[in-house]
This record gives structure tokens, C-alpha cells and sequence, in this order.
């Protein structure tokens, strides 16, 4: 179990350690400089994973755009990898490498309509697809482009959908093979859940061996769709078969749903971690070394064995990215103490702006409160700098014990704040860095609905 506070020391404990961070925390400006810190510490890693506390927040977008501009320009970076669907994440990609027929980023971003689609379609994110099309467009033409690519696995019938488009154009044989072993989907309408519900209790066979052969049978074709061409062949094979590969793993993944919460978690940042590894392997096939930021949920990102879920079983993206890549990563988790932010009151459900409830007491968020800097980064490790520092021992000794943490998905629930959204993390093993801000504002849909648009709440339930 996690080690708590005693109670009655709780308030001169946090005001100590609050003063501590306070003395080595870099305060967030606004200026150029303002994550010089985090350069220096992230170093020559080649991967920096960049969290957020919530799918909603405009500046937890805004700071992971800035610090992945950077990464991009001074360290060479050439891959943008996120928490989204494959497929969706393919028009963007091409889009910003100058190989599609979108005209701009808006209808590069058209392709993410499953909810959430604000997590994507938002300003924030139409602003850095922009940024990183002028980018590319003025890279000389032996320069490696910067790509963006989806890591997720809920778009089975999207994938479906683009697999059987490949092979219509490169072997129509193969097409009419896949059509068929994927029928077994059809009388799901789309509904994954459904499909889930009733292969898992044997209502029907499952499709587990149709999608099998079906990725077989791409693979072992490979080389021959990959060579047609040239490199534009080259890729769209690989992007072919990662889809396959989508198929198969999200086909388990639904049926996994009704057998427990850590059995389909672990499938799903399973397949965002091995598709991650698959994407670093295929960048590289021409020699270098991939460069690669990731943009996800912190849940996703921080170190699971240094939280809650850890100790019941979960693992995560990034245990799985420090495990195979051992001291080349970076993770860096966000926090907020209280703000609005979008979010839907449950799934598949439109949008809203909701007011963030102030953090609750023995909480990280409440402990950066008390620090009394508005937006700061917390390093978590050591770097040159605080080689020395007593107080930043003292910050890291402080913060060992357990904590409440935060964690708003696309789904906020008020009325059951502590059950819905708080968890218990050991700070030090789970980030190397922190970024607080402590009030912040929703991220901008660009889609906005009328409870979007609408006065937010000033007051909450009373139930946490």
C-alpha cells in the first residue's frame, strides 16, 4: 500500500516542501526561454513523452506545441507520434509532408470524427499542423520530413476500410481475400462494443482468426507492394500494414473489455507501444536515428509502476518506452489546480465547457497550489544545475511519499470528483519533469456546441 501523511503534520509538511519547490522551480514566463530548462534536461534522449492531465486544456496543447517546435528545430526531432487513430492521423501526416490534396490543416484534421473529436479538431492542434506543413515545405529536398502519426486502436473499421483501399489498388486478389475474412464484422454495424459483448460470451465466433490470417497475409506480401514504386510505395505498405496490425489488436481489445479494466488497458498502450517501436524501426530502416515526441494522456505517459494502477496490475506507454529504451526517454507529466476545461459529461456525448474543481487537499495539484507560482516546470531528476542543491534533495525526498493525483479524460464527472479522477502516484519514478499551470481555460473546439458556448457553472455538486 502507499504510505500517507500523518494528519496533523500534514499542514507544516506542505508549506516546507511547498517553499522548496518554490526555490527550484523555473517559473514560466511567457518568454523564449522558458524551457531552456527542459532542453537541458531532455538532452540527446530520443524520445520525450509529453503528458496532460486532461484531453481538454488549452495549455497543456499550447506548452506541448511550443516544447515540440523546439525539440524539431534544435534537436532534431522528425516524428510527432499521438494518442489518436492510425488512419486519421495518416491524412495529417501526409498533409504535412506535402503529399496530399488538402488544401489546408483544417481539412487535414476533417478525418477525426469519432469522438472525442475536439482531442484533435481544436485550434491548438490547427495551429501546429500548420506550423509543421511551413516547416516541411521549407526543409531542402535531401532533409528528412517531420511526420505526424496516430498510436491508438479504436478506428477497427476505419482500418478495415483502408486496408481493403490499398489492396484494391495493388492486388485486387488480395482485396477480394480481405473483404471476406472482415465480413465477419458486418453485422456489428460499427458497434464495437456489441461485437466485444458477444464474442466474449461465445454469442458468436469471434473474428480473432480472420483478422490473423488477414495481417499474415499482408506481411508475407510485403516486400512486393513495398517495391512497386519506390518510397512513396515503400510507405504506403508500411502504413498498410500497421492497419492490419491495428485490426488484429483492436479485434482483442474489444473482446478483452468485458474480462476486466487491466487486461484491455494493457492491450491497448501494448499496441500504442509496439506500434511506436514498429514506427521508430521504419524511419530508421535507411540508417540515423528516429527522433520521436509523443503526445498523450499522462496516465498513458508517466511511469505506471510508479502509481495506483501499477500496483494493480496496469502498465503503460511509458514503462514500456523507459523498458525498451532504457535512458533514452523523457517523460514529462502536466498538472492544473482549478480552470475550466472541454470534456463531455459522458461517452459519445457532445462536448462542454465545465468549470475544474479546485484540487483536493493531499494532492500534488494542491501541493503546487501552495507553491504560490502561477505556471512552473518542476524537474524531477537531477541536471547540472541542481547537482548540488540541498533544496532540491530536500524537493525530492518530500515528494517520495504518496500523493493524490489527477486525471480528467474526455469525460469529467464533478459530482464524483475523488472516485472519478484522483489516483495515487509516487511523483519522482512516474515524470523526469513536471509543468504546472494553475489556472487554465478549455482548449477551443473547432466544432463548438451550445453547451460548449454556454455560462459555465460557478458552483458543483456537493458530492466528491
Amino acid at each position: 500500500m502507499f504510505k500517507t501523511k500523518n494528519k496533523s503534520t500534514t499542514s507544516e509538511h506542505t508549506k516546507t516542501l511547498a517553499s522548496n519547490i518554490r526555490a527550484v522551480a523555473h517559473p514560466l514566463n511567457g518568454t523564449a526561454k522558458d524551457y531552456d530548462p527542459l532542453l537541458e534536461l531532455i538532452g540527446d534522449a530520443r524520445f520525450v513523452l509529453l503528458g496532460e492531465a486532461s484531453h481538454g486544456t488549452h495549455e497543456f496543447y499550447q506548452a506541448r506545441a511550443e516544447i515540440t517546435r523546439r525539440l524539431i528545430q534544435e534537436k532534431g526531432f522528425t516524428a510527432v507520434a499521438v494518442e489518436a487513430d492510425w488512419p486519421d492521423a495518416q491524412r495529417v501526416n501526409r498533409y504535412v509532408r506535402g503529399e496530399s490534396s488538402d488544401d489546408e490543416a483544417g481539412a487535414a484534421l476533417a478525418g477525426f470524427k469519432r469522438f472525442p473529436s475536439w482531442m484533435w479538431r481544436n485550434s491548438v492542434v490547427l495551429d501546429f499542423v500548420g506550423w509543421m506543413r511551413s516547416h516541411n515545405d521549407g526543409l531542402a529536398s535531401d532533409t528528412a520530413k517531420v511526420g505526424f502519426y496516430g498510436l491508438d486502436l479504436y478506428s477497427l473499421y476505419a482500418s478495415i476500410e483502408a486496408v481493403i483501399e490499398y489492396l484494391d489498388k495493388v492486388d485486387p486478389e488480395a482485396a477480394s481475400r480481405a473483404r471476406q475474412r472482415y465480413s465477419c464484422f458486418e453485422d456489428y454495424h460499427e458497434d464495437t462494443q456489441a461485437y466485444g459483448y458477444a464474442s466474449s460470451i461465445g454469442l458468436n465466433k469471434s473474428c480473432e482468426g480472420a483478422v490473423v490470417e488477414q495481417l499474415l497475409d499482408v506481411q508475407r506480401h510485403l516486400h512486393e507492394y513495398a517495391h512497386r514504386d519506390g518510397v512513396e510505395a515503400e510507405d504506403d505498405a508500411f502504413f498498410a500494414e500497421q492497419n492490419a496490425r491495428l485490426i488484429k489488436d483492436a479485434e482483442e481489445y474489444y473482446r478483452s473489455m468485458f474480462h476486466g479494466r487491466a487486461s484491455s488497458w494493457n492491450l491497448r498502450d501494448t499496441h500504442m507501444a509496439d506500434t511506436l517501436e514498429a514506427l521508430v524501426s521504419y524511419l530508421g530502416r535507411h540508417g540515423g536515428t528516429p527522433k520521436v515526441v509523443i503526445w498523450a494522456h499522462n496516465s498513458h505517459l508517466g511511469d505506471a509502476r510508479a502509481t495506483e494502477m501499477g500496483r494493480n496490475g496496469e502498465l503503460n506507454v511509458g514503462q514500456l518506452v523507459r523498458q525498451r529504451y532504457d535512458g533514452q526517454a523523457v517523460l514529462v507529466g502536466f498538472s492544473t489546480y482549478t480552470g475550466t476545461v472541454t470534456a463531455a459529461s459522458d461517452w459519445d456525448k457532445p462536448c462542454e465547457r465545465k468549470r475544474v474543481r479546485p484540487a483536493l487537499d493531499d494532492s500534488y495539484e494542491a501541493l503546487f497550489h501552495e507553491v504560490g507560482v502561477p505556471r512552473f516546470l518542476l524537474p524531477l531528476r537531477e541536471v547540472p544545475a541542481h547537482s548540488q542543491s540541498e533544496q532540491f534533495k530536500a524537493v525530492i525526498q518530500g515528494l517520495q511519499e504518496a500523493r493524490l493525483e489527477r486525471a480528467i479524460g474526455v469525460i469529467y464527472r464533478p459530482d464524483t470528483e475523488r472516485q472519478s479522477h484522483y489516483f495515487h502516484a509516487w511523483l519522482p519514478d512516474q515524470f523526469d519533469a513536471m509543468l504546472h499551470f494553475d489556472e487554465t481555460r478549455a482548449v477551443e473546439p473547432l466544432e463548438r456546441t451550445s453547451r460548449w458556448e454556454g455560462e459555465v457553472p460557478e458552483t458543483f455538486p456537493s458530492g466528491v
